[in-house]
């Protein structure tokens, strides 16, 4: 990334003033699986979390068990303490939406379907009735 862009930019990555706060007191608490890394300074009341991504500054990249460490829900984060997964629980991944991925409903046109007929219970407004 060149200087200019980390500097006047915060949409392409941590600006000048993160990477130096976090070179100065963050201590690297862990990573995961996208290769974003975690940190934290201080202690108590005052401890400061936050992340780095990996690539593209997206809050739902972040996996749900470092997300409850990352706004306090739980006091250790995954990498001393890791979650329990449950047997009904899906392998995360991150929100879809806005990408050539997300969900699309059978007749969407997104999808490149047709909307369903109107059944009896639709009549369309008429300015004569």
């Amino acid at each position: 990334m060149s200087v200019l862009k980390m500097i006047f930019t915060w949409w392409n990555g941590p600006g000048i003033t993160t990477r130096l706060f976090t070179a100065r007191h963050g201590i690297e608490v862990g990573r995961d699986d996208q290769g974003n890394i975690y940190y934290r300074s201080g202690s108590g009341a005052g401890e400061r979390r936050w992340v780095i991504y990996n690539g593209e500054p997206e809050a739902t990249r972040i996996p749900p068990e470092w997300h409850l460490w990352i706004h306090r829900t739980v006091d250790a984060p995954p990498s001393e303490k890791p979650l329990v997964t449950r047997a009904w629980e899906r392998p995360w991944t991150p929100t879809a939406t806005g990408t050539a991925l997300a969900h699309s409903p059978r007749g969407a046109l997104a999808a490149g379907g047709t909307r369903a007929a109107a059944t009896g219970d639709y009549r369309a407004w008429s300015p004569d009735a």
